[in-house]
C-alpha cells in the first residue's frame, strides 16, 4: 500500500515552541521522533510500504531525521500559504496507486491501531473519527447511517472528531484527485484535503464511508498535553 505522510504545515497551534522545530520531529524518548514512530511503526505492519512524505516548513530538518527509513519525499515550496490541499495536490502522482492511505505526520497511535486499521487494505473509501473525543474546535465528523454526511470545523453537531487519517480503494483514490485537481486550479489551494471529499459528497453523491477508533489509543499532537500522551503510547508500545 500507498501512504502519505503530510508534515508540511507549520504547527502553528504550538507556536512559538514549533518556530524553529517542526512538531513532528519532538522526541518520544530519547531516541524516537514522532514522525520516526510513524513511519517505523508503517514499516513494521506492512514490509512492502511506499512511504511518502511532502514536506515545507524546515523540510531538511525532516528530510535528514528520515534519511535513513527509505521513503520518497514531496516538497510542497508553497506551505506557508496552501493547507492540506496544496500539499497533497503536490503528491498527486501517488493518488493513483491502488489502495492509499493519507494521514497526518503528528499522529501517535498504538501498534494494535496500525496493525489493525492503519496497514489493513481496504476496497471502500473511509475516515477514522472518534467519537469519544467531542472538541468543537477541532475538524469534526457528522454521519448518517454507515456514511460520512459532512466534515467541517463549524458543526454543531457530530459524532465526533477526525481522526487525520483517509484510507482510499483504487476507484476513490482517482475521484479525490479529480475533485482535488479541479479545486486547486480554481484557487483553493488553501482548504484542507477533506474539503474536496466533502464537496464530492454534496455535488456527486460521493460515498465516505467511516470506522470509529473510540477503543484504540491515539492522539494528534496538537498541544503539551497531546505530546505527554504520545510519551505514554510509546512507553506502551516498548513494554
Amino acid at each position: 500500500m500507498t501512504y502519505i505522510v503530510l508534515v508540511a504545515g507549520q504547527g502553528k497551534n504550538l507556536q512559538p515552541l514549533t518556530l524553529s522545530h517542526p512538531k513532528t520531529l519532538y522526541k518520544l524518548d530519547g531516541k524516537t521522533t514522532v514522525l520516526q514512530r510513524l513511519v517505523r511503526s508503517i514499516r513494521k505492519h506492512d514490509k512492502e510500504a511506499e512511504i511518502v512524505v511532502v514536506v515545507g516548513f524546515m523540510y531538511r530538518h525532516i528530510k535528514k531525521e528520515l534519511e535513513d527509513d527509505n521513503v520518497a519525499f514531496v516538497h510542497n515550496p508553497f506551505y506557508s500559504v496552501t493547507s492540506s490541499m496544496g500539499s497533497l495536490w503536490f503528491a498527486k502522482a501517488y493518488l493513483q496507486r491502488e489502495n492509499v492511505t493519507i494521514i497526518n505526520g503528528d499522529i501517535v497511535m498504538s501498534d494494535q491501531l496500525m496493525n489493525e486499521v492503519i496497514c489493513d487494505h481496504t476496497d471502500v473509501p473511509y475516515v477514522l473519527m472518534d467519537s469519544t473525543r467531542t472538541d468543537g474546535y477541532k475538524y469534526n465528523v457528522q454521519v448518517q447511517g454507515d456514511k460520512v454526511c459532512v466534515m467541517s470545523k463549524n458543526l454543531t453537531e457530530f459524532l465526533g472528531n477526525y481522526a487525520s487519517v483517509t484510507k482510499l480503494d483504487a476507484v476513490s483514490s482517482r475521484f479525490v484527485l479529480e475533485q482535488l485537481d479541479q479545486m486547486v486550479n480554481e484557487g483553493m489551494y488553501n482548504l484542507f484535503f477533506e474539503d474536496a471529499m466533502v464537496q464530492m459528497i454534496f455535488d456527486k453523491n460521493f460515498e465516505l464511508y467511516y470506522k470509529d477508533i473510540k477503543d484504540y489509543q491515539w492522539t494528534e499532537v496538537d498541544n503539551v498535553d497531546d505530546l505527554l500522551k504520545a510519551r505514554q503510547i510509546q512507553v506502551e508500545s516498548e513494554n
